[in-house]
């Protein structure tokens, strides 16, 4: 098994799945950064790192880009922007992705954890979802969805998903970090 305390898990800290991951990183001795900006209450403070509006800068990216990639519209554009600009950050920064959510019909992931996976594609990053729907692992290669049960492996990786986290998510979390370490 691997020595848990040589990772980090890089995450927004929101409630529901990020902190779970939160929660699991520290049980088992991860390192977490929590990447927030102004205006932004994190419900995990550990490895805390406020964004400036350069760093912010960083993350910026035409929002047609992401509607376009995401295959919706984005009404609230300005609000969502610090928040697409944060993912930048735990994408480009963690680079093993696991999301827990719901994979859409269009292949792309429900919500504001579809960026971190679109991302995590545009970047080719070993990249796995959780679908609760489905209450199976889904691991993107060959530009499809394979089933199976994914370990941590790199010793950089992002942990994010749903608010909206179900106990079976949990769980899945939970067991991601049981089988990895």
């Amino acid at each position: 098994m691997a020595d848990a305390t040589q990772f980090t898990l890089h995450s927004g800290g929101h409630r529901g799945a990020e902190a779970e991951f939160g929660l699991q990183a520290q049980k088992w001795g991860v390192k977490e950064v929590t990447y927030t900006f102004e205006g932004h209450s994190p419900e995990r403070t550990r490895g805390l790192v406020k964004l400036g509006p350069e760093d912010l800068q960083k993350g910026d990216i035409s929002m047609e880009i992401v509607s376009l990639r995401m295959g919706r519209s984005y009404s609230k554009a300005d609000k969502i922007r610090k928040v697409i600009q944060s993912i930048f950050h735990m994408v480009n920064n963690g680079y093993q992705v696991f999301a827990v959510g719901w994979i859409q019909p269009d292949e792309t992931v429900k919500g504001g954890t579809g960026w971190a996976v679109e991302l995590a594609k545009l970047f080719n990053r070993p990249l796995s979802v959780y679908d609760q729907d489905r209450r199976s692992w889904f691991s993107w290669q060959d530009k499809a969805w394979v089933a199976g049960e994914p370990r941590i492996a790199s010793p950089t990786f992002v942990g994010t998903g749903t608010r909206h986290l179900s106990e079976d998510g949990r769980r899945a979390i939970e067991s991601l970090f049981e089988r990895s370490f």
